[in-house]
């Protein structure tokens, strides 16, 4: 799996980084997302999964490897 972040999207509501913080985390100034893994391990996908369909704002992309 790759994760691709689109940053501009994001309204820093932080549901990714609740779900999956190994791979999600918010700045300091504004709450935006900051992506840490692109290529997460196979047990996060799901977290990950589940991350991308929740965000309000549609900014997580999934792409199977």
């Amino acid at each position: 799996m790759r994760v691709e972040v689109d940053v501009p999207k994001c309204v820093a509501s932080g549901q990714c980084v609740e779900l999956a913080p190994d791979v999600f985390d918010q700045r300091e100034e504004d709450g935006i997302v900051v992506l840490l893994d692109d290529a997460p391990p196979a047990e996060l996908h799901d977290a990950v999964r589940e991350s991308a369909t929740v965000c309000p704002a549609a900014a997580i992309r999934l792409a199977m490897s």
